[in-house]
């Protein structure tokens, strides 16, 4: 199995959610969501809708709550974990250890049993307030970064986005310890 983490870059969900489709295509998948998520209305929808959708796509409820992510490590393995996406916040408390979600708590339980987490990046502050933390979690043991560009160099100058598309080929690269290059496009 598969995890599945989505954090609240609202504005890449429907992107998030198209290769979430594409990966159950082949994987079972368990979808992880931050609280934020699970209960945040936004301009690019209703939170009920999309967790209806995730789902409805992958025959499983969501894992909102840091009790029921717990077991995601040495209980319940997961063969990866996907972030996608995973934003500058979430990064930041990977990077400092902090486990206050149910997608945090799933990487420290799947990382701890040695399993490959896969981070697809969608962040205003990549490269600035967050680069030291891209830098820390490259430092990291099974950890792997898919690909990233800057979305709008002009208006968001710090901003990242990771190329969901690229999110089957760095998991099954990082299935075998392998980091898809080059990182940044």
């Amino acid at each position: 199995m598969i995890g599945y983490g989505i954090c609240g870059s609202f504005c890449t969900h429907e992107r998030s959610l198209k290769t979430l489709e594409e990966l159950v295509e082949k994987y079972d998948v368990q979808p992880i969501a931050t609280p934020c998520v699970v209960s945040s209305d936004t301009r690019f929808g209703k939170a009920s809708e999309f967790i209806g959708k995730v789902e409805r796509v992958t025959g499983h409820k969501i894992i909102e709550t840091v009790k029921d992510a717990e077991p995601l490590g040495p209980a319940k393995p997961l063969e990866a974990l996907v972030i996608c996406p995973c934003t500058g916040n979430t990064l930041a408390k990977l990077a400092l250890g902090i486990t206050d979600t149910a997608v945090t708590m799933a990487a420290k339980a799947h990382l701890r049993s040695g399993g490959r987490l896969i981070i697809a990046l969608a962040t205003n502050d990549a490269m600035s307030s967050n680069l030291q933390n891209i830098a820390l979690m490259l430092n990291k043991k099974n950890v792997f970064f898919v690909p990233m560009r800057q979305d709008d160099p002009i208006l968001k100058p710090h901003s990242l986005v990771a190329d969901f598309a690229l999110v089957e080929k760095c998991l099954e690269y990082a299935l075998d310890s392998l980091q898809v290059r080059p990182l940044f496009l």
